[in-house]
Parts: structure tokens; sequence; C-alpha cells
């Protein structure tokens, strides 16, 4: 059975930092391209950042410079570093494993950024 659990979510100041974390687990980790998706209240879900398996990342836009997502193969674990955050960060914040053209989810965790 595969489980995604999502992790570190709350509510924080604008301009604050939080950390999320994905423990993934039923999966052999090390190969899955692990992401980090968001939905804000009324809005499509949209990606917020990837790593591949050998660890190539991508970001959407608005969080370059911003958002660093990494891996721990060891633990099963990835993360998304989140600094400087905006008010127009808030939302659920969902944690996906895809390899080939599967798709697992977790349940998701609520940012909420305050202005």
């Amino acid at each position: 059975q595969v489980q995604l659990v999502e992790s570190g979510g709350g509510l924080v100041q604008a301009g604050g930092s939080l950390r999320l974390s994905c423990a993934a687990s039923g999966i052999i980790f090390r190969l899955y391209t692990m992401g980090w998706y968001r939905q804000a209240p009324g809005k499509q879900r949209e990606l917020v950042a990837a790593i591949t398996r050998l660890g190539r990342t991508d970001y959407a836009d608005s969080v370059k410079g911003r958002f660093t997502i990494s891996r721990d193969n060891a633990e099963n674990t990835v993360y998304l570093q989140m600094n400087s955050l905006k008010p127009e960060d808030t939302a659920n914040f969902y944690c996906a494993a895809e390899k080939g053209g599967v798709n697992y989810w977790g349940k998701g965790t609520l940012v909420t950024v305050s202005s």
C-alpha cells in the first residue's frame, strides 16, 4: 500500500519560512520523480516544484528563488523549504510521486500565510 504523508504546514507571517516534509512508503522511493503541488481555494492544483530520481529540479516561476525542493532517498522523504512566504502562497500543499505515468498523492498539508 502506497502512502505519502505530508507534514510541516501551518500558519506563518508574510516573509517567514516553513519546511514541508513528505514521507513515502510502499514504493521504491529512489526510482520516483517527487513533486510538490498546491491548490488555493477556487483555483486549480498547480505544480510548485519537482525533483527527479537523478536530482534534477524544476520550479514554478512564482516560487523560483524562494522555495527549494530536496530529497533524502535513505529516509524516503522529500522536502520543500519555503522562504520569503507571501500571502498568495496560501494553499493546501500536496506531495506526489510519479513513475511511468503512474501517480500517487498525499492528502495534503495546509499552509496559511498572513499579511
